[in-house]
């Protein structure tokens, strides 16, 4: 197996999701992983464990200006304190850290705006600040000199609070800038945040860690990006919903973006059109078995043969639209709907229309539908189905469907050459 990256370019990324930075043991094990690394590198880390979680709660109650906002603040300040103690003992706390506490605490007694997505993303960011903070401090207690960087700085986006649009040509010149290899090989530094041209922060979509790397890799033209991962690379499905899963060893680009597309957790869907772009191969690799080869996603010219693969989404809410007054669907009304989900940021996951229904399966579990869909009730009668399950198999066999939907109840269904799709219920 061959990367098809620059041979000559001795710079890597790699990114580090929250659970392999989720107490002190993780962090350690980041430092080993690092050290056994030779040239330059720039560390992408995720907010620890379910901080992210636990911040969205925090983010809910500072906007509906209830106390609750102080009880999950100190859950939140405790469950780091705790690993700072574990890691720098208990005098050890380091001053970046107790800043952005203070600064959280400050913003938490201010009075919220009227825009929830702007405050979402002046919370939230605090996740990957704090994590960031205390791994590189770590880093550089343990003998690893490094230069924590706040990507804010560098990373430079529209105003689309919560699903922010790269600023490439500010972005690319600020970052080339920044990691200046020539005075640090070690740079630390957040995934999922950015800021505007004023310096608001924004955010670039959940679980955004991976395109930040691929937007640092492709920019500084790295030997690779390497994701860390709880699992040994790519499999043909999760580990947790499915057994027997199987390992695969390399991917093109292309079948990287079609799982991801379709609800693949393993990256970040925006992750592989950078790194495409620029020829970089991206690794996704175990923190818990850091020697194995993992998975290689690149520039493949020959034909590999794929098992099925399993890309399960849970919690699927299917929403149909029909006109009121009996008419037939038109692009019209696609158009008004898809607008309509836009401005809501709600993720849609598949459509089907037939003549007079327009089907939307839509990552919607959380949203109050009522209130949500009341605004396009003048034009459309709206019914729901909740707690559905979206299956997609990618290189698919008849055997296969007919053991997948066996014993299911089948609410939409979706085939094309090389992919199945199919909402169901278990």
């Amino acid at each position: 197996m061959q990367y098809r990256g620059n041979k000559n370019v001795l710079m890597k990324v790699f990114k580090f999701g929250g659970a392999s930075v989720k107490d002190a043991a993780a962090v350690k094990n980041v430092h080993q992983i690092l050290n056994t690394t030779n040239g330059n590198l720039a560390v992408v880390i995720s907010a620890m464990g379910n901080s992210t979680n636990l911040l969205e709660v925090l983010v809910k109650h500072y906007f509906e200006k209830s106390e609750k906002k102080w009880e999950v603040f100190a859950q939140f300040k405790t469950y780091h304190l705790d690993i700072i103690e574990d890691l720098f003992g208990e005098n050890g706390m380091p001053q970046g850290v107790y800043e952005l506490f203070t600064e959280l605490e400050h913003k938490l007694r201010s009075r919220p705006s009227y825009d929830y997505n702007f405050e979402y993303d002046q919370i939230i960011c605090f996740g990957e600040l704090v994590s960031t903070r205390i791994v590189s401090d770590y880093l550089n207690a343990a003998g690893r000199a490094n230069k924590w960087m706040d990507i804010r700085n560098s990373l430079k986006t529209d105003d689309t609070f919560r699903d922010a649009k790269v600023d490439w040509e500010w972005t690319e010149e600020l970052i080339a800038k920044d990691f200046d290899f020539s005075a640090n090989n070690l740079y630390v530094t957040q995934g999922f945040i950015g800021s505007t041209t004023t310096n608001l922060t924004t955010t670039l979509g959940r679980e955004g860690s991976d395109f930040t790397a691929a937007i640092i890799g492709s920019i500084l033209g790295v030997e690779h990006v390497a994701i860390w991962k709880d699992v040994p690379g790519i499999l043909s499905a999760d580990p947790k919903k499915m057994k027997d899963t199987i390992k695969i060893g390399e991917l093109s680009y292309k079948e990287a973006v079609e799982m991801t597309h379709s609800g693949a957790k393993v990256i970040h869907p925006k992750t592989m059109q950078p790194l495409h772009n620029k020829g970089i191969p991206l690794l996704v690799k175990s923190f818990v078995s850091p020697q194995d080869p993992g998975t290689v996603i690149h520039k493949i010219d020959h034909k590999i043969e794929l098992p099925p693969i399993f890309i399960l989404k849970e919690n699927q809410v299917l929403i149909t639209l029909s006109a009121r007054d009996f008419s037939i669907i038109s692009v019209n009304d696609i158009d008004r709907v898809v607008n309509f989900l836009l401005s809501k940021l709600i993720k849609v996951t598949l459509m089907q229309q037939s003549a007079i229904d327009l089907n939307i399966v839509a990552d919607a579990s959380n949203e109050d539908l009522e209130e949500v869909f009341g605004e396009l009730s003048e034009y459309y009668q709206i019914r729901y189905n909740t707690g559905l399950t979206l299956v997609t198999i990618r290189h698919y066999t008849e055997e296969v469907l007919d053991w997948m939907v066996k014993e299911k109840d089948i609410y939409l269904e979706q085939h094309s050459r090389l992919t199945a799709r199919m909402l169901i219920k278990e």
